[in-house]
């Protein structure tokens, strides 16, 4: 991944060209509240926006992708297709009512949510015609492990383009970072701040400290230097900008390993081996 500025995007493997820094909406409610922070997001600098039909705010983000005035073309949307929808029979309905949500003809990016037991590989085949229909630009999945990758390998046809993990300095696991390097999928972060538990780490404030950057900015900029694409999440128009302001600083080879050993397997997300049990516990 060559990092340039905010306008940088990263080549996948059909050719697409997608940003790797972009804005996260994951509980941003629909609304006023959605809308004003992919405005703000849009207005200085963001390309890319990552929503799902679980976080319920689709049709803001389509009003405020339509309102800023960019061109569409100009402006790279992820979404993603739930749990509950998944199947063979379902899977098409769902992409339709999320194109219909966000006003759209087309998504950039289509991404399994969670890799559901008995149906994921039926809802990756019919991810797969979408694509081949051009309804996705680009297809992957999220919250995958290895074992999940080799499974729509051996599936065969056309493979994910992205997985979309939960990564921060305390779940870095670089055998997956690997595996997607050596199979050409781009490894995209969510929760990349681990919801501001990491912005508390002495490693961290230490860093940001020295090259006088916010501990958000220092772990945003090892996302990129670790070639993770990444998605922060904020509503929040001053912090929305501050993320994006990782492009005048190069962290050292020795500080990059120097986060990446604060790893200790913490997740602030469900296991992608036991998320029914951790979604069938919600009320």
């Amino acid at each position: 991944m060559q990092i340039s500025d905010i306008n940088g995007k990263v080549r996948l493997r059909n050719g697409v060209e997608m940003p790797y820094l972009g804005l996260g909406v994951y509980k941003a409610k629909d609304g006023a509240e959605v809308i004003n922070s992919v405005g703000h997001a849009l207005e200085h600098g963001y390309r890319l926006i990552d929503t799902a039909s679980f976080y319920e705010n689709e049709a803001g983000v389509g009003e405020a992708i339509k309102n800023s005035g960019i061109p569409r073309k100009e402006i790279f949307v992820t979404t993603k297709i739930w749990i509950d929808d998944q199947g063979e029979e379902s899977t098409r309905e769902a992409f339709e009512t999320s194109l219909y949500k966000l006003d759209m003809d087309y998504v950039d990016l289509y991404l399994i949510h969670w890799p559901v037991p008995g149906k994921f590989l039926d809802t990756w085949q019919i991810i797969q015609e979408l694509y081949e229909e051009g309804k996705a630009r680009a297809i992957g999945v999220s919250n995958c492990l290895i074992h999940h990758l080799e499974s729509i390998k051996q599936f065969g046809g056309v493979e994910p383009m992205v997985l979309q993990n939960e990564f921060h300095p305390r779940l870095v696991q670089q055998e997956i970072l690997e595996y997607c390097e050596n199979n050409n999928i781009l490894y995209q972060a969510w929760s990349p701040l681990m919801r501001g538990e990491i912005l508390t780490n002495p490693v961290i404030k230490d860093l940001a400290k020295r090259y006088s950057k916010s501990p958000a900015q220092i772990v945003i900029r090892w996302d990129l230097q670790k070639g993770v694409a990444s998605i922060p999440k904020s509503v929040h128009k001053e912090r929305i900008i501050e993320n994006s302001k990782v492009f005048d600083f190069d962290l050292r080879a020795e500080e990059i390993a120097l986060i990446d050993s604060l790893e200790n397997d913490t997740r602030t997300g469900a296991h992608p081996d036991h998320f029914m049990e951790h979604f069938q516990k919600k009320p």
